[in-house]
């Protein structure tokens, strides 16, 4: 209902100024044939105006009119200051050059490598051997990993590499697993559970997965469709090595790298 008004409205206001445009015009009709008339009747006023042109050149004789002609010369500062303008589209390719900018989105960050194919080398870790369930499991894991760490701040021992967690076995219920830890040399008065060893070498593929341990599930889904499209073959052993500091940082920030060892 308001639109149809709005519109009425509109109309209305219109009319007015078609009238004053008409009156204008008509206004503008008559005044032309008027002076039409007079200059008819007056035909020697007319010729006057072009004799006063003419006598345009004698004013240079009179000194006294010399002033007028400082008028004329007002005329071509006006002009000078136009110049002046045209400077100004000069300056829009110089801001044209500062998207200079474009330059600095130039680091553009890569994808994180799925499936990049590297080769393992051993390392000497310290190991500690567990047995977890799924519903507990990153807990688990951080279970492990601090047992270790332990026993190295206790030795005065700096790790030498990033901590691993390696399944030794899966089914439905939950998993095996070993904690290693790179060291430069091996630490004394282990636990029942722990062990010196080596880490897992050889040929294997590289997958990135970031976020929570709980969204593991859906990277290994990505893993096993890769494997399964590109018809490889993997080991039942897998590798998480934990790139950020899975006891320092928070579950959702975590970075892991997933090795797959191939047959």
């Amino acid at each position: 209902m308001e639109r149809p008004c709005l519109f009425g409205l509109t109309r209305v206001g219109l009319m007015p100024a078609l009238v004053l445009t008409l009156g204008i015009a008509g206004a503008s009709a008559q005044t032309a044939p008027d002076a039409s008339k007079d200059a008819k009747d007056k035909p020697a006023a007319a010729a006057p105006a072009p004799a006063q042109t003419a006598p345009a050149p004698a004013t240079p004789a009179n000194p006294s009119t010399a002033a007028p002609s400082t008028s004329a010369p007002a005329t071509p500062p006006t002009a000078s200051e136009t110049p002046a303008a045209t400077p100004a589209p000069a300056t829009p390719p110089s801001a044209a050059q500062t998207p200079a900018a474009p330059s600095t989105p130039a680091p553009v960050q890569t994808a994180d490598p799925f499936g990049e194919e590297t080769t393992l080398e051993p390392k000497t870790v310290v190991i500690l051997k567990g047995k977890a369930n799924w519903d507990n499991a990153f807990d688990s894991l951080m279970d492990a990993f601090k047992s270790l760490t332990a026993l190295l701040d206790k030795q005065g021992i700096a790790p030498n590499g990033n901590p691993m967690i390696v399944y030794t076995s899966t089914d439905d219920a939950g998993f095996t697993f070993q904690a290693q830890i790179p060291v430069p040399q091996e630490p004394k008065n282990l636990a029942k559970s722990m062990s010196i060893g080596k880490s897992p070498d050889g040929k294997a593929l590289k997958f990135v997965h970031r976020g929570s341990y709980d969204n593991m599930d859906n990277t290994y889904e990505a893993i096993t469709n890769f494997l399964d499209d590109k018809k490889l073959e993997a080991k039942d052993t897998f590798i998480e090595e934990y790139i950020t500091d899975p006891l320092k940082t928070a579950e959702d920030k975590l970075v892991i790298n997933v090795y797959v060892p191939m047959k």
